[in-house]
């Protein structure tokens, strides 16, 4: 795993993507450096929709532009949608491009995830899209993992895309040098450059086992593989549909 201490803060984070809205809010080729983006935008849109096809109210965690919220909405557009960045830019992107997609409302929250209440038993769907890498000690996860289980209702489910470790050094070290070879196909050796400086300063990436047990532990009843590709994955947990509300 990369050393935490050598790691942006927040607000260093906030600063450089309120500059990137254009890079984060097209919905045809996703996060240009993520491997496979807009497959799997469609992987988790379309499988939020077949597991909850009555979704009334949807949560995208650290929107970014609104890609992931744009696309599950294409699928279910009679929900009530809340967006949640860092960034102000960001936000009024995503809003923007949601309020075009859904016949109800939508709701926008500037801050760290990390520090807001989301609530009990409120959303049939959350998507975290290629943003909980940023979360650093397991306390965070473990905090967030937890907030997202309490904030989906009974039978709702939970969708990320994102970098993925591999389980050993060996492992991790081929599926970077997989990442960066897909990288080569688009970009230049000076911008692979500035994504490798930003991956060791911004980016704290867990395990995909890791990620699992941790939907586990918090009370997931399903966890589920919609596709990976080298260093990156998309994947998801449904809660219990006879899970109790106390």
């Amino acid at each position: 795993m990369i050393p935490q201490h050598t790691k942006s803060t927040p607000e260093a984070i906030r600063n450089n993507f309120d500059q990137q809205v254009d890079r984060f809010s097209n919905i045809e080729t996703g996060q240009t450096t993520a491997i496979d983006s807009p497959l799997c935008m469609e992987l988790v849109a379309r499988t939020a929709a077949l597991l909850n096809p009555e979704a009334a109210k949807i949560l995208d965690l650290g929107c970014g532009g609104g890609n992931y919220a744009v696309k599950v909405t294409s699928f279910l557009p009679d929900v009530d949608c809340t967006l949640i960045d860092l960034s102000a830019n960001m936000l009024a992107k995503a809003e923007e491009r949601v309020r075009e997609n859904i016949n109800g409302t939508v709701t926008v929250i500037q801050g760290d995830y990390r520090d807001i209440d989301l609530g009990e038993n409120c959303y049939d769907v959350i998507t975290a899209g290629t943003t909980l890498h940023h979360l650093r000690e397991d306390q965070e996860w473990e905090s967030v993992f937890a907030k997202v289980f309490n904030a989906l209702k009974p039978g709702g489910t939970f969708w990320i895309n994102d970098i993925v470790i591999g389980e050993t050094d060996e492992i991790n070290q081929m599926m970077l040098e997989g990442w960066i070879s897909m990288l080569k196909k688009q970009v230049s050796q000076e911008e692979i450059e500035m994504y490798m400086q930003r991956y060791e300063s911004e980016d704290t990436p867990r395990t995909l086992s890791y990620q699992f047990d941790l939907m586990k532990q918090v009370g997931f009843s399903e966890t589920i593989v919609l596709h990976k590709h080298f260093n990156f994955a998309a994947f998801g947990a449904r809660k219990n549909r006879n899970h109790i509300v106390t």
